[in-house]
């Protein structure tokens, strides 16, 4: 099969490791680049309201840049005592900003911060949703959006060190660990990300010629 390029326009080395394992997966022989691997570009703020028009912001502002097909994703968590907040909020609901290019030290503290929210709140009014909205844009004009959602409970506290965000903190309806404690391949069957790329997969390889 040839390669073709396609970008996922992130620069979360551990959304990218997620999601160029789950592409390869789903299409195979193509190469996945990263924002870091292409020609820097002004990367639009996220400012819609849904995860779809974010989204879509991020993937159309990909294609204009590098003139190739463009994956974006706008993904977030949705817990119902805090009536579906933090939402597309997810990333910055601390106000902490990334350190040494990681995103390791705002995501402890947006979990040390949803865990204070809920601190007297009873396991049964835990209940909380992945959801992810995935754009693919190419320079030909098309646009498309899928969606996906997991569903489950927050955790009394952080369990497992594996995956990013949220993790350790969300537990999948029908588990007893939290997505941080999964195996790669079992996350990726049950995840949000995993059943937007799986949506929106046909998508990219026919506009890809595969």
């Amino acid at each position: 099969m040839t390669s073709r390029r396609v970008v996922l326009a992130s620069r979360n080395a551990k959304k990218l490791a997620e999601l160029r394992r789950i592409l390869d997966t789903l299409l195979p022989g193509n190469a996945v680049l990263g924002l870091d691997d292409v020609t820097p570009y002004p990367e639009p703020a996220e400012t819609e309201s849904t995860f779809e028009g974010n989204a879509l912001l991020k993937a159309r502002a990909c294609v204009k840049a590098t003139g190739l097909p463009s994956l974006a994703d706008d993904s977030g968590l949705c817990v119902d005592a805090l009536n579906g907040m933090p939402g597309v909020l997810s990333a910055r609901w601390s106000g902490t900003k990334d350190e040494g290019g990681t995103s390791a030290y705002r995501d402890a503290a947006n979990n040390a911060l949803l865990l204070s929210q809920l601190g007297d709140v009873h396991e049964v009014r835990r209940g909380a949703t992945f959801r992810c909205a995935m754009a693919f844009c190419t320079p030909g004009g098309l646009e498309v959006v899928e969606t996906g959602e997991m569903t489950g409970r927050i955790l009394p506290a952080e369990q497992g060190d594996g995956g990013f965000g949220y993790d350790p903190l969300f537990a999948a309806d029908g588990y007893d660990v939290s997505t941080a404690e999964l195996p790669p391949a079992e996350k990726d069957r049950i995840s949000h990300r995993g059943r937007a790329l799986a949506a929106i997969a046909p998508h990219v390889v026919a506009a890809l010629g595969s």
